[in-house]
């Protein structure tokens, strides 16, 4: 297909209508041209100009000049024991939240405390304990078990029937839909049951089966099912697979042809071996993953086991890196603001890209514009030229 050159000339025109259209108000009618009797004019009968706006675009925003500051940041200082101008944060720092020195106290198993906009804020470590009557200085005083606040500040257990016990969704009152038998204080039960099933509160609580002589069917036992005592049960891995309970619980779920279960057959990539996941046999593991110690695992990226099962990349914990593991070869991670500037491995990722003026966001950055410049959150301290337009700032 050919294409005329006035056809061109026509594409060219709409483009730059449509450009021009978008530089100026919407309700204003633009024509393009400076020849009226080939082109497009305007209105007026005289061509388009185009005067460009102010600096601020008419929205009273203009921009900011901003040169080297060595002032901090709002929220930042510099304390006696700072390493850097500017490094303390004390907005979020816990040994120096809301001044320097004002140290957060030590977190326990039960509560911490987190250094949040300059003040010491309570928090519980739920669901082992909750602060039901609003007292910093207690701590976090209240257990989830507590009939008074079961679970939950004010949930009450008013009904003996139906006491505080642990249960799938936490402590609530009386057990979950389905379950029964909840444990009394001086049992070793911790939660409720299903009485269907259970041995030891078989259709009802603390009804145990008995399990009949030890050895008189292979590998089974005889224990609860469906609410009753007297029914045969196998033993964990071993399977009823032929349906004769006269000779027990004969087959191994331990194999390639009834691995986990009987009759379930393991296809040829795959063998039957035990998941630490499931506490049982199954058929393990698909292409690219190789079995190590119960579970299977990529040996190309796990850290647990790089290039090799039992080979881990974190074996010397470090405090500023962690091990990674790639294509099968261990290596070290650097934390976030941290940075191996000297090359040696032996002393970590030993550099503060966050804080330090001369390795700022990365080894080599200098904060060197100006005598004190600091480093903050891995940026340059800046601030506006002239005052009025802002305070310092890190960009």
């Amino acid at each position: 297909m050919r294409i005329s050159r006035m056809t061109v000339a026509w594409g060219v025109a709409l483009t730059l209508f449509v450009a021009m259209a978008a530089c100026v108000d919407s309700t204003q009618t633009l024509s393009i041209g400076d020849d009226c009797e080939t082109g497009f004019c305007g209105a007026d009968g005289q061509a388009p100009s185009f005067t460009r706006p102010p600096d601020d675009a008419g929205d009273g925003r203009a921009l900011v000049a901003y040169c080297p500051s060595n002032q901090c940041p709002e929220g930042y200082t510099t304390c006696e024991n700072s390493r850097f101008p500017c490094d303390v944060n004390l907005k979020t720092d816990r040994d120096n939240c809301g001044a320097c020195g004002a140290a957060c106290p030590m977190a326990t198993i039960y509560e911490r405390f987190e250094c949040i906009e300059g003040r010491c804020a309570l928090a519980c470590n739920i669901p082992f304990a909750m602060d039901c009557d609003g007292v910093a200085d207690n701590g976090c005083e209240t257990k989830p078990d507590d009939p008074n606040n079961c679970g939950a500040c004010g949930t009450r257990c008013t009904d003996p029937n139906k006491p505080c016990v642990p249960t799938i969704s936490g402590y609530t009152c009386g057990c979950d839909k389905g379950l029964a038998c909840p444990p009394s204080p001086w049992s070793s039960d911790i939660g409720c049951v299903d009485p269907d099933n259970n041995d030891y509160n078989c259709g009802a609580c603390r009804n145990a089966c008995d399990p009949g002589n030890w050895g008189e069917r292979e590998n089974a036992y005889f224990g609860c099912e469906h609410g009753e005592c007297g029914h045969m049960k196998c033993w964990s891995n071993w399977g009823d697979c032929d349906g004769n309970a006269l000779n027990g619980c004969e087959a191994s779920l331990a194999t390639r042809t009834d691995c986990g279960a009987c009759g379930n057959a393991c296809p040829a990539d795959q063998d039957c071996r035990y998941s630490k996941k499931t506490d049982k046999y199954e058929c393990l593991c698909p292409a690219g993953k190789t079995y190590c110690d119960g579970e299977c695992v990529d040996l190309a990226t796990d850290p647990s086991n790089c290039g090799s099962c039992g080979y881990p990349c974190n074996s010397d914990r470090r405090k500023y890196s962690v091990g990674i593991c790639t294509f099968g070869t261990c290596s070290r991670q650097c934390a976030k603001g941290r940075a191996d500037c000297n090359g040696n491995p032996a002393d970590d990722c030993e550099t503060n890209i966050d804080s330090d003026p001369k390795n700022c966001g990365g080894c080599g950055i200098a904060c060197d514009a100006l005598v004190g410049q600091a480093c903050v959150g891995g940026q340059c301290v800046i601030e506006p030229c002239e005052q009025g337009d802002g305070g310092p700032t890190a960009r």
